[in-house]
């Protein structure tokens, strides 16, 4: 039980969250081909033939990624608090501030995919209704812009150079990762801010969860000498 400390948990934990953001892309753009989808009709006719996927695909990604999430941000949290306590408290403050809006993304999508399913079968206009009054709320939420989720990525870098813990490169990178998310609150560069976020950020969970567990391994070996 010594091994699973609070540096082991974070890191599986950021590694949970990079499979997740790598099963979301392969699933909307490989299996449902949703970039080829042409309006909100054809969405909600995407989700009835794909509902049970679906629904299981936003809990994951939204709900399940938000819980994760937590972990995460209170075993770097945990980490890097030390020597910058003040500021990491305000970035731990943002990482849980976006998982909240991430879990609550999700569990708006998964009401909503049923709502719209059910009225589509007796009324597809209202359906195509509901769905672009819904949509804009969990894009909002979670994903429509990638503001907290940037701000929090580019604080953690911000405090780890200062402290010099992690590692520089992957600091560094952080710093790249969390712009890019910012940056998509502008309208102007929000597809491509959240898409280089989106992309970059999975390779920044990869490189902290590995970090963070050799970290762990040699914090449970030091205690158990």
């Amino acid at each position: 039980m010594k091994r699973w400390n609070y540096l082991t948990v974070g890191g599986f934990a950021a590694l949970i969250e990079a499979a997740i953001y790598v099963a979301g892309i392969v699933y909307f753009l490989l299996i449902l081909d949703f970039a080829s989808v042409a309006g909100p009709l054809q969405q909600i006719e995407l989700f009835v033939a794909n509902e049970t996927s679906l629904y299981a695909m936003y809990l994951l990604i939204y709900v399940v990624f938000g819980i994760v999430l937590v972990a995460l941000v209170m075993a770097l949290h945990e980490r890097l608090k030390t020597d910058a306590p003040i500021l990491m408290r305000a970035t731990t403050a943002f990482g849980l501030i976006w998982a909240g809006l991430v879990i609550a993304s999700g569990m708006v999508a998964t009401l909503a995919i049923g709502v719209v399913v059910d009225l589509y079968s007796t009324d597809p206009t209202q359906a195509t209704t509901v769905w672009l009054a819904v949509s804009p709320v969990i894009e909002g939420l979670g994903g429509g812009n990638e503001i907290v989720g940037g701000l929090w990525t580019l604080l953690v870098s911000v405090v780890a150079l200062r402290t010099r813990a992690l590692h520089r490169l992957v600091n560094y990178f952080g710093l790249v990762v969390g712009t890019a998310g910012v940056l998509s609150a502008i309208p102007a560069l929000g597809e491509i801010g959240g898409g280089i976020f989106g992309l970059t950020q999975i390779v920044w969970f990869v490189a902290l969860g590995i970090l963070l567990l050799r970290a762990g391994r040699r914090e449970a070996a030091s205690v158990s000498q």
